[in-house]
Formats: C-alpha cells, sequence, structure tokens
C-alpha cells in the first residue's frame, strides 16, 4: 500500500478532513465564566486558518464537578449557543472541529468548583487540600447519562467529532490505572473490568450519536508514573475498544495530569513559572524537593511518544493518531509510513498557528518550539507561547 499523503483530505468515520492534520486539545484559559468566549473562537481560528485538519476544544465537562476548575465549560443548554457559533467559525475556514469531552475525576479541583471531585479510589487532592471520594454506582450512572447528553447538545451545536476523555489520570483513566484503582466490585481487578467504564461510556455516546459523528478517545500509551497504565495495559485496551467497535480512531497520548505532567510535555520544567501563579500555600510546597520533584525533567525528542505507539499499532487496525512532539514535516511523513492514520500537533501549532500551510507549501520544513514549555503556566491567564509575536 502507498503511504498516504499527509495533507490529502483523509476520512475519519463518517467526516471527511481536508488533511491528516489535528490540534491537539490544549486548555484554553479563555473561559472564565464557562461559556464560549470571542477570544476562544479566535484561539481555534487560528490554526483551522493556518491549514489543520481538524481543530480540538479542549476539558468539555459533561458534570459540574468534572471540571478540573470553575471556569470550565459544562456541556449543556445553557453553553450550546457558544458552542454552535465556535462550530461555525471553524466551519467558515474549511476545517472541522472536535469537542474533548471528560469528566476530571481526581484531576477536578473540587474546592474551586464547589463540588467534591470522585475518582476510582479515595485520595487526597493535590489541587483542593480535600479528600476525593469513591465513586458510587449512582455516580458512575449518572455520569454515564451526562456523557449521552454533552454528546446530544455537540451534535445539535455542529460539531464533527466528539473526542472521549480517556487519560491523563481523568475520571476514566482513574479507573484504568490500577495504582488508582483499588475497587474490589464490578469496576476494579483486571484490565477487562477496569476497563468497564471506557466500554460503556464509548458504547452509549455511539448509540446515541450514530454516524452523524465521529467519535474517537484519547488514551494513554503510558502513564509515567509506578500503578498508573502501562504500555501493555493500552495495547489489551485498545484491542478491547476495538473488538467493541464504537470508535472511529484512538489518539495516543501519555503523562498523568495529577501524578507526572512532564511525561506528556517533556523538555524544560517551567517550576519558577508555574509557582509564580499559584496561591501562597501551593506556591511554597513546589518550592520543597518533593514540588520541584512533581514537574519532571525528561528531554525532549521529536515524536516521544512513538516506540510506545508503533507497538499499539502494531496490535489494532482501527486508525490511530500519533500525538507528542511533532515539529517536522519529516516526522509527519514518517507516522503515515508507519501506518499512523493522522498527526496531533500542540505545542507547535501553540507556536505558529499557520505551520501547516507552511509546512504543505514547503516554506519551512520544521517548526520553531523549542519546548521551553512557558507557555503550561499561561493556562490560568489565557494559553499562549510567550516567545510568539502577537497577532493583530
Amino acid at each position: 500500500m502507498s503511504t498516504p499523503d499527509v495533507f490529502a483530505p483523509a476520512d475519519l468515520g463518517p467526516v471527511r478532513l481536508r488533511n491528516r492534520t489535528v490540534k491537539a486539545a490544549t486548555f484554553e484559559g479563555r473561559t472564565p465564566d464557562g461559556v464560549v468566549t470571542d477570544e476562544l473562537i479566535a484561539y481555534h481560528r487560528a490554526p483551522a486558518v493556518g491549514g489543520v485538519g481538524l481543530t480540538t476544544v479542549a476539558y468539555l465537562a459533561v458534570a459540574p464537578e468534572g471540571r478540573t476548575h470553575r471556569e470550565q465549560i459544562v456541556v449543556g443548554e445553557r453553553t450550546l449557543p457558544g458552542l454552535a457559533r465556535l462550530a461555525d467559525e471553524i466551519h467558515a475556514t474549511g476545517a472541522a472541529i472536535a469537542g474533548q469531552v471528560g469528566h476530571a475525576g481526581p484531576v477536578a479541583n473540587g474546592r474551586s468548583n464547589g463540588v467534591p471531585a470522585i475518582a476510582a479510589s479515595p485520595m487526597p487532592s493535590p489541587l483542593s487540600m480535600q479528600l476525593i471520594r469513591s465513586a458510587t454506582e449512582r455516580d458512575l450512572a449518572r455520569v454515564t447519562r451526562a456523557y449521552v447528553d454533552a454528546a446530544r447538545v455537540l451534535v445539535r451545536a455542529g460539531f464533527d467529532v466528539l473526542e472521549l476523555h480517556m487519560a491523563h489520570s481523568y475520571l476514566i483513566s482513574s479507573f484504568l490505572a490500577p495504582g488508582l484503582n483499588r475497587r474490589r466490585d464490578r469496576w476494579g481487578g483486571p484490565l477487562e473490568r477496569r476497563g468497564r467504564l471506557a466500554r460503556q461510556i464509548a458504547r452509549v455516546v455511539r448509540e446515541e450519536v450514530g454516524s452523524s459523528v465521529a467519535v474517537t478517545a484519547k488514551v494513554s500509551v503510558s502513564d509515567g508514573f509506578a500503578g498508573g497504565v502501562t504500555t501493555a495495559m493500552s495495547v489489551e485496551l485498545a484491542q478491547l475498544l476495538e473488538a467493541d467497535g464504537h470508535l472511529d480512531a484512538l489518539q495516543l497520548s501519555g503523562g498523568s495530569s495529577l501524578m507526572n505532567p512532564m511525561y506528556l510535555f517533556r523538555g524544560e520544567a517551567p517550576v519558577a513559572e508555574f509557582a509564580a501563579t499559584m496561591p501562597p500555600l501551593v506556591r511554597w510546597g513546589m518550592r520543597t524537593p518533593m514540588g520541584r520533584g512533581f514537574l519532571k525533567r525528561y528531554a525532549f525528542e521529536e515524536a516521544y511518544f512513538r516506540p510506545k505507539a508503533l507497538e499499539v499499532r502494531g496490535a489494532v487496525a482501527m486508525p490511530l493518531m500519533l500525538l507528542g512532539g511533532i515539529n517536522r514535516l519529516e516526522t509527519m511523513r514518517q507516522a503515515m509510513a508507519d501506518g499512523f492514520d493522522f498527526v496531533a500537533m500542540g505545542r507547535a501549532l501553540l507556536r505558529e498557528p499557520d505551520l501547516v500551510d507552511r509546512l504543505r507549501a514547503g516554506v519551512v520544513r520544521t517548526g520553531i518550539c523549542s519546548h521551553c514549555n512557558r507557555c503550561m503556566p499561561t493556562i490560568y491567564s489565557g494559553t499562549r507561547c510567550p516567545e510568539a509575536l502577537p497577532t493583530n
């Protein structure tokens, strides 16, 4: 078989994309009142105008306690008009739009949300300094219905793709990770049971939306902490999800927003910059050896998840999106040669929203993101690249 052209149109389930590039979900920090703003629209219009095939709106919560903090959007009737306006604006550029649908679980700040956080098993929250409680059967039934309700609203809003968040120690991921899931009921134990929530939500969302939109999931190739999801577990989960047949693709990510965020980002660890954005007590904690150890430093290398992602690629036939440090045209073409169907980019497009068009035109062959990661602390004031020149 010939290697696909990353810049040629491609199908993602029932959706035709103008190319195989995806703007990965990265929290935008532009919804202070939990609704779509002009600033959020401008944030996604930039890479859409710049040639990306699909841009992904991050962290669309299915329930109030599913937000990481109170400024995030909860999908519902209140937020529907803004979401529809956002979808229309992106469609006008020729790009498609995805919504990352999720429940933050233990990554939620219960104090900020005013609602206690839930997880697979009880645990202390380093974010709220509260105890996260174990999700009950009633909670899981309610959250499952909330995913269906959110999917229905996003379809009405005109979204093309629903990305189910199953990674980064969010609620579904907390059930998948054996170190975070110590349950002895039908939701704990072997992966087939720990993966029950992931499979259940994929099923009910697909049953709700049918073939009207594409449904994908973000999964971890490795969580990067003891007791987290391993690559072997990731392979097994991918095989289960493929056998169920409810998803159009998997996006392969890694790391844990709660336990090891730098495993996802790689490169420099902006400890001082993060500390400066935190309340005094948290700021002090980040200056301790334990706090500094939270933001570990991993040397950056191009396509750093590729070796683990290739193990998943060898185990399933379903479409896969490669994520993690993709900046070069050579890497994008290698991903196609490896059998990946799409490439997802985050920081590279934050630094250069028009990078896809410039790569396609042959103006450049690599992005200029330095992976300093000083963009990470800006999520509290509007996610941006501190090195990028302001645009008019």
